[in-house]
């Protein structure tokens, strides 16, 4: 008896597994809620992050579309005080020169103090080994900074950001920067796009301590196809339903620390749907299936209007095309619970 109760027992895991591996199919949104989403695909697993704002939390799982149910840890705690101690926004795990690498945004617990920092960890898996904090990632002119967004092209680093211009809140702009390693950034930083769209222009944050308009462009993103490099951004206020994506062209072989480099859309790339209910689509990234042939937008976005910037934003992911001039077409964003084929493996 006591055998045969094993045997089933044995059958049903087998059947469970089976059925796990095998789902063809999965629906938006893939968390309840995260904001700034981030992945990686290495070595057969991809790596998630998103904003927490208190930690910094890495997902392993073989396919994306079952986040939910991936492998998680809390790989770093920060101090209860000091310049890296509060507000941990949009942090990113990338694999650089044999280590990974996190950079996120933090401040002291006053946003005037937000800046861009880096931890390392010369583990081959990011969920093992230790965690250390290489500093300060120092921009030029040392201004305040979020988003930071790292890539490779050519055996050269380049670090993309969102920063403001002075030292007052009042516009977020895109900045490129080029690094010397992955974790110092050298030279002058260059200015790529600044809110001048009506698109991304909206936003107000009128109160008694911030009368002044805020414009917005931030969460950039290297995407590269072709003989072309891209940075897809985000406009205007992430508190607003119009929160939305811009695209900024460049040619591989350009230079990229030049301004005059760079082309941008005056239109919009991927925004809100109202016939399919998804707000505010914003701060993305890119990942590719397991297979490598199909090309994947992962986003946040609301399922209400009105839901504003906070832990409602939920993770998506939806396949994407490119066009004929090489350029990424993204859609429109999915309705939620409608059924998406799992990325190919």
């Amino acid at each position: 008896m006591r055998y045969h109760f094993k045997k089933v027992l044995l059958l049903l895991l087998i059947v469970i597994s089976y059925s796990a591996h095998s789902q063809q199919t999965f629906t938006n949104p893939l968390l309840p809620s995260g904001p700034d989403p981030w992945s990686i695909y290495k070595d057969g697993y991809y790596y998630y992050m998103n904003s927490t704002g208190n930690n910094l939390t890495i997902r392993k799982t073989k396919n994306i579309a079952y986040l939910s149910s991936a492998e998680k840890k809390v790989v770093w705690t920060p101090p209860e005080t000091g310049e890296y101690s509060k507000e941990l926004w949009a942090p990113e795990i990338h694999f650089l020169q044999n280590k990974w690498y996190i950079y996120f945004a933090a401040d002291s617990g006053n946003n005037n103090d937000h800046r861009l920092y880096v931890l390392e960890n010369a583990s081959a898996d990011p969920l093992q080994g230790k965690w250390v904090m290489k500093g300060k990632l120092i921009t030029p002119e040392d201004k305040w900074a979020i988003d930071g967004s790292v890539i490779e092209l050519k055996n050269k680093l380049y670090l993309v950001w969102s920063g403001w211009k002075g030292n007052v809140n009042g516009e977020q702009d895109i900045y490129i920067a080029a690094m010397s390693n992955p974790w110092t950034v050298e030279g002058k930083r260059v200015l790529l796009s600044k809110p001048e769209y009506n698109w991304e222009l909206n936003g107000d944050l009128h109160s008694p301590n911030n009368p002044a308009h805020v414009s917005v462009n931030e969460g950039p993103q290297f995407l590269v196809h072709g003989d072309k490099v891209f940075v897809i951004y985000s406009a205007s206020g992430c508190w607003t339903d119009y929160y939305a994506l811009g695209m900024l062209t460049a040619n591989a072989d350009a230079d990229l620390l030049d301004m005059a480099s760079w082309k941008k859309s005056p239109q919009p790339v991927f925004k809100q749907s109202l016939k399919n209910k998804v707000y505010a689509p914003g701060h993305n990234s890119f990942f590719v299936s397991p297979d490598g042939k199909e090309n994947w937008i992962l986003y946040h976005a609301n399922s209400n209007p009105g839901d504003g910037c906070g832990n409602k934003r939920s993770p998506r992911a939806q396949k994407f095309t490119w066009n004929a001039d090489g350029a990424p077409n993204f859609g429109e964003p999915v309705a939620t619970g409608v059924a998406l084929a799992v990325p190919a493996e």
